[in-house]
């Protein structure tokens, strides 16, 4: 008998998802909301127009199905409700709600690391604009929402006045009213790809990253395999299996961003308990180490046999996004020639204009230098 998989969202980051279980003979449910994003709602076999919020309706149709096990990938909000129905149904290989929540609010997550003293950017989380009368924090100052991603309502402040006004605007874009207030850290960015089995942590693929920068700091490119020194990728891969384990991740695709100081300290900046997304975890990550992370994440939610990633190889790939910031990259749009190893190219939008979020891009291309 076919095994029966959920997966909540039917945007462009979930349809490698949902092809890559419909190849492995997989029955595909899909979950949300039917509008011109659903683009993978004709691909998995059974589409139900329910909001991937709406865990008690969800729950409903999973038990109806007997389902055999439920996913997401580079989403979020989605995944509360992925712990909430593994539970409810007994689903093997999930990571709790408690761990979940975790994952996907920026506060509580900066609780978790200070207790575990993983080393964070300073923090405090209000959830309107009267701060404390001693900030004890000293500018610049980053925020963020609790329960957004995509550097949705992410400012960089300088004064009080800018901290006032990016309150308000991230207080706006989000969904529990709640902001957090950090210290900003300069340094480099990268972000770590991994998957987790039974509690054992595996890391694939470490990604250098160039964004705008302030004040909205909008991803423009992801680069693997990092050029950090083997002593700076130590450091990495100690501290993002701490930061997992703070977070009670026990299972699957995990993704986790930090920032390397002048003085080689790695600073967790948030963790997600999924791939990362932007193309990282759906394309770049197999392109680079030749591991098939989709099929593990499948595996692991259907109780299949998880393959370990023990042989790993590391091809440069990445993807380059195309914006105002970032217009040198036309090039490859008028002349995809002057690209070796392209792999995918497309425009998303006529218009190229200045971005405040990783939504106002207007393109992109992914590459891979296929070894000789």
């Amino acid at each position: 008998m076919r095994k029966k998989l959920a997966v909540l969202g039917a945007s462009y980051l979930q349809l490698p998802l949902i092809t890559k279980a419909k190849l492995m003979g997989i029955e595909v449910h899909c979950f949300a909301w039917d509008n011109k994003d659903a683009v993978a709602k004709n691909t998995a076999d059974f589409f139900y127009p329910i909001s991937i919020l709406d865990k008690e309706a969800i729950l409903e149709v999973c038990k109806n199905v007997a389902i055999d096990g439920i996913t997401s990938i580079a989403s979020d909000i989605c995944m509360p409700v992925v712990a909430y129905i593994a539970e409810q149904m007994g689903l093997p290989n999930y990571n709790s709600t408690e761990s979940a929540l975790k994952s996907t609010n920026k506060a509580l997550m900066r609780d978790a690391f200070k207790q575990k003293q993983v080393l964070s950017p300073q923090s405090i989380t209000v959830n309107n604009f009267d701060l404390p009368s001693e900030l004890q924090i000293d500018f610049p100052l980053i925020v963020k929402p609790t329960d957004r991603s995509g550097s949705r309502g992410v400012t960089l402040t300088n004064n009080i006045h800018e901290l006032k006004e990016a309150i308000s605007v991230a207080l706006s874009e989000s969904f529990e009213k709640q902001v957090v207030v950090e210290e900003y850290i300069e340094g480099r960015e990268i972000s770590v790809e991994s998957i987790s089995f039974n509690g054992i942590h595996y890391i694939l693929a470490v990604t250098d990253k160039i964004t705008t920068g302030p004040p909205y700091f909008v991803e423009l490119e992801h680069h693997q395999p990092s050029s950090l020194s083997k002593e700076q990728l130590e450091k990495v891969r100690i501290a993002t299996i701490q930061c997992l384990d703070a977070l009670h991740i026990k299972y699957g695709a995990s993704h986790a961003e930090f920032k390397i100081d002048k003085d080689n300290n790695v600073y967790v900046i948030e963790v997600g308990a999924r791939m990362g997304g932007d193309f990282i975890g759906s394309h770049l990550v197999e392109l680079t180490t030749d591991y098939d992370y989709m099929k593990a994440v499948i595996d692991i939610a259907l109780n299949l046999e998880f393959c370990k990633p023990l042989y790993l190889k590391n091809i440069p790939s990445g993807v380059v996004f195309l914006c105002q910031e970032n217009i040198n990259a036309l090039a490859v749009f008028e002349d995809p020639t002057t690209v070796n190893g392209l792999i995918e190219i497309k425009r998303t939008a006529h218009e190229i204009v200045s971005v405040n979020s990783s939504a106002d891009r207007s393109g992109y291309y992914i590459y891979s230098k296929v070894e000789l």
